[in-house]
């Protein structure tokens, strides 16, 4: 039977959502992260999680366990951020030889319960964080928003959608990325070693020394095309910030816009499929030996509204006052 309820995860508060096979707690006070996605039939678990995490080790490496979502993610040069009616500056978080702001602010925000409810097809919860002149980021982004989170939990996995709405009367950037952790291995019992990761990508985005696009994009090599032919192993090796333009691939002969990690001890997959305004994947396995790795989409390309490429290129967008920017993902096993 579908549930949802109010309750604790190793003394998280969560909203927990049961259905379809799958459970998923979401922890609203921590950037309402997915800290758990777990298909209890076969034994996977979707997204890196310890039962020895306390809410405080959540809070203070929230971008490496579970589902964050992050805006304003990636990397921001010399903290710069320039929109069509304003040039703001974002603090240096990301010290010398960077020296840069990275991964923004809303996944280490608590966010408000809106509503959480369950019926014989699904199991929901909406969440909301309004970013107005009490927050201690505002001085650096003076735009008002609100970004409303939403989780479904079916027969069909985990779809979470976002919807930002521009609450100022200045224009709002846009830029969302998922920093989505994968267990590794994520069947249990399995090996790390038989993970394989599947990729559609197009072509390479070239970065500097600084994880800054130079604007080149380069036709994949071999290497790159293990992404696209499934044959990358995503741990036990370092893959650090290899950044992609998406492309659509196939799954079950069918088209699948999305990634796909597959056990192939067991042929066990995630499935990972994004909604159209995600354009670029970044890979990154924190040097590939501890237990995770991150397929990470990005509606727009690191450093975006700063670089000299065209919007329809880089996907920079932004909201004029009122205005509604909307996304989706959807996380699923067979």
């Amino acid at each position: 039977m579908n549930s949802t309820q109010q309750t604790t995860l190793n003394g998280t508060p969560c909203i927990q959502l049961c259905a379809g096979g799958y459970e998923a707690y979401i922890a609203y006070e921590l950037g309402s992260n997915v800290i758990r996605l777990r298909d209890t039939k076969n034994n996977i678990d979707v997204f890196r999680w310890s039962p020895d995490n306390t809410a405080d080790i959540l809070a203070s490496q929230s971008e490496i366990w579970g589902l964050p979502t992050l805006y304003l993610p990636n990397r921001f040069a010399d903290g710069i951020l320039k929109t069509s009616d304003a040039k703001y500056h974002l603090p240096i978080n990301e010290p010398d030889p960077w020296n840069n702001h990275i991964h923004g602010f809303v996944q280490k925000r608590a966010y408000t319960v809106v509503e959480h409810h369950a019926d014989e097809n699904c199991a929901v919860v909406q969440t909301r964080f309004v970013y107005d002149e009490n927050d201690p980021f505002f001085e650096y982004l003076p735009v008002k928003f609100r970004l409303d989170l939403t989780f479904t939990l079916s027969a069909c996995g985990l779809e979470h959608q976002i919807t930002m709405t521009n609450c100022s009367d200045k224009m709002l950037p846009i830029s969302f990325a998922t920093h989505t952790t994968i267990q590794a291995p994520f069947v249990d019992g399995a090996k790390q070693e038989d993970m394989r990761l599947m990729v559609p990508i197009g072509k390479r985005c070239e970065l500097n020394e600084r994880c800054l696009p130079t604007e080149r994009l380069l036709e994949p090599k071999l290497i790159d095309l293990e992404y696209k032919n499934g044959t990358k192993c995503p741990v036990l090796q370092n893959i650090d910030n290899d950044m992609y333009q998406a492309e659509t691939g196939e799954l079950d002969g069918q088209s699948f816009y999305g990634a796909i990690v597959e056990d192939i001890a067991s042929g066990k997959k995630i499935c990972y499929q994004v909604s159209p305004e995600y354009r670029f994947w970044i890979i990154w396995n924190d040097k590939g030996f501890n237990g995770y790795f991150c397929p990470e989409p990005m509606t727009a390309m690191i450093d975006a509204p700063n670089l000299e490429l065209p919007a329809d290129v880089t996907g920079y967008q932004e909201l004029r006052p009122l205005e509604v920017f909307t996304a989706s993902q959807r996380f699923f096993t067979v």
